[in-house]
């Protein structure tokens, strides 16, 4: 990479991190079974961080530029997040919302990986872990003590509404 900011190595490292985010997050999303898993989660860290370190390698690059690159990357990803919602039509239920978010999620996740914030990384990524582990359990914890909301509760009301 001749006049390349970074080293060879700092460039697969950050790459090589997104990757790993993306796969470790899609194989959560793999494991319940989801539309969108481990390849597609790891396809979009992946492009994301190259993208976020190829506009840091454009010379002369100034900071608009970048934010405006970024702005269609998550364009981009918010279209391929919407592609995995469905509404069922028997139950009137609204599937892929979770799946839709990790997209997003691992899409930012990758940009930071892209410009190097190892510590924000690791923290976001052992909390998005937590969370996807750990979060139907609370869910179920809290029914079981508070009573499960039917949908009108919740402000949805009945579907088509």
């Amino acid at each position: 990479m001749a006049g390349s900011v970074f080293t060879f190595g700092e460039v697969a490292l950050r790459l090589v991190l997104a990757l790993i985010c993306g796969g470790l997050i899609g194989l959560n999303r793999d494991l319940h079974h989801k539309g969108a898993g481990m390849r597609t989660f790891g396809l979009v860290a992946l492009a994301t961080a190259g993208v976020t370190v190829g506009t840091l390698e454009l010379p002369g690059t100034d900071p608009d530029n970048i934010g405006r690159v970024l702005q269609g990357v998550f364009a981009g990803i918010g279209f391929l997040g919407a592609g995995v919602i469905v509404r069922r039509v028997a139950s009137g239920r609204v599937t892929g919302l979770t799946t839709a978010a990790a997209i997003w999620f691992v899409a930012g996740l990758a940009v930071l990986c892209g410009l190097g914030n190892y510590p924000l990384v690791a923290l976001l990524l052992g909390l998005a872990i937590a969370l996807l582990v750990g979060g139907r359990s609370v869910e179920r914890l809290a029914e079981r003590l508070f009573g499960r909301l039917e949908d009108e509760d919740r402000g949805a009301g009945p579907p088509g509404h």
